[in-house]
């Protein structure tokens, strides 16, 4: 295999020196900027020069342990001493590579709480790092509890993500009790909540969410500051023109009226069955789906109430006049409904990733959890339609990311197809709202190169 010359971007090297003089530190980079070259040339210098480590454990999502990070190892001419492992599969063979001799053991955030309280494997790492940081946002997820009872064993550790705050203020706490033990935003969830929010939205003494004080943002912002870097990649990158464009379609007055009363009724009487709702979660998921056009009544049959989004897809396709257009969708009814209407292609595997970079499907579809971390489809096309929006700020961000990327050589155009009336006007204002907020944060922290 040849190996490239890695010949790093300023903005590179001051993240690599950043790891290097912070035991502690929180790497907040867009997508596209490199952020696994960066820590692997900090682990490089850490092993072999500096010898302040013997054992690195990485923690990342499933498809970026087996597709990203061992592939940069062989990639880069100067990690070309690095000996990766990767501990993912069968129990059997996530042993196999954790007893295999090695400079950097890799593994599956899924697996975490398994390598730490079931494997048997002594905990002897002193470097961590953690890709993708924001899923251990969870103070009480089983993930979490794990890796807390080993982080102080660990004497350095990484957190790389380019989402911090998806879903707000809130969400940080949890990720720097992880890198810090509790040294900047507290060691207690209760103590933090009373020290920078005030609840908002309650009933009696049940507090369903929380708004940040005022100034709590600044501070916050001030407390993290020292160990947190970050970058974004319109600063750093040539990237290609971005545009967001908004597709209102109007339901009849009987669709209208069907949705109107699921919402009202928390249950909707259809030929054939119905459909109903046990609480607000499930009324919320209910409502997107009729908003797409067809819902799953409560026996798992699917009911189809419109075709006003296909319809509007069927236009944007035709719009595209041949140009590859990528769709992400959220139900199963959705993907279904799509492949009926369209002559397109699921991208669930290597081998359709590869065909749509090379320019052979033109019409793709593909799920935001899927889409997340890891791939990149700049080379397909340039066309993302969202036929379906989620809440999850992340998911939506990683998702536009696949096709607004370093290499896009066109215009990136990202469509939202959204029913007025509806949930979707709901869901697009929130994750414009969380953006903000996500965005405040990038810049209060942003690397002063």
């Amino acid at each position: 295999m040849v190996r490239l010359n890695y010949a790093s971007h300023h903005y590179q090297r001051f993240a690599t020196d950043f790891i290097l003089s912070n035991p502690i530190s929180a790497i907040f980079l867009s997508m596209g900027l490199g952020k696994s070259v960066i820590t692997l040339s900090a682990i490089n210098d850490l092993l072999y020069d500096y010898f302040d480590v013997g054992k690195v454990l990485v923690i990342a999502p499933l498809r970026v342990c087996t597709n990203v990070w061992k592939q940069e190892t062989e990639k880069w001419s100067h990690l070309q001493g690095l000996k990766v492992s990767v501990a993912v599969g069968t129990e059997r063979e996530r042993l196999a590579a954790l007893n295999a001799k090695a400079d950097i053991y890799i593994i599956n955030r899924e697996n975490v709480q398994w390598l730490i309280e079931e494997s048997g494997i002594p905990f002897n790492f002193d470097m961590l790092v953690i890709d993708e940081l924001s899923s251990f946002k969870n103070h009480q997820s089983k993930r979490f509890r794990s890796l807390m009872k080993v982080r102080p064993k660990v004497k350095r550790v990484v957190g790389l993500t380019g989402t911090p705050s998806s879903n707000g203020l809130m969400d940080l706490w949890a990720q720097f009790r992880l890198l810090d033990l509790g040294q900047r935003l507290g060691r207690f969830i209760g103590k933090y909540r009373s020290d920078y929010f005030l609840p908002d939205k309650r009933n009696g003494q049940v507090i369903f969410s929380y708004k940040p004080l005022p100034k709590a943002e600044e501070r916050i912002y001030n407390k993290i500051g020292d160990i947190t870097i970050s970058m974004k990649t319109a600063d750093h990158l040539q990237m290609p023109e971005l545009l967001m464009v908004e597709h209102n379609v109007r339901l009849s007055e009987t669709e209208l009226k069907r949705y109107d009363e699921l919402k009202r009724d928390l249950v909707l009487s259809l030929t054939g069955g119905e459909v109903s709702a046990a609480n607000a979660a499930a009324l919320s998921n209910k409502l997107l789906q009729l908003a797409n056009g067809a819902v799953y009544g409560d026996v798992g049959e699917v009911f189809c109430i419109h075709d006003r989004k296909l319809d509007a897809l069927e236009d944007l396709i035709e719009a595209a006049n041949g140009k590859p257009v990528l769709i992400a969708y959220w139900f199963k009814h959705d993907l279904t409904r799509i492949l009926e209407r369209f002559p397109a292609e699921k991208l669930d595997g290597a081998d359709s990733i590869k065909r749509w970079n090379d320019g052979e499907i033109p019409v793709a579809v593909i799920h935001p959890a899927s889409a997340g971390h890891g791939l990149n489809l700049q080379a397909g096309g340039s066309t993302l339609v969202w036929f379906g929006l989620t809440w999850s700020l992340e998911l939506y961000q990683q998702t536009g990311a696949r096709l607004w990327r370093q290499g896009q050589k066109d215009t990136v155009v990202i469509h939202h197809i959204i029913a007025k009336g509806t949930i979707d006007e709901q869901v697009m204002a929130v994750l414009k709202r969380k953006d903000k907020t996500q965005t405040a944060l990038i810049e209060a922290v942003k690397a002063n190169l």
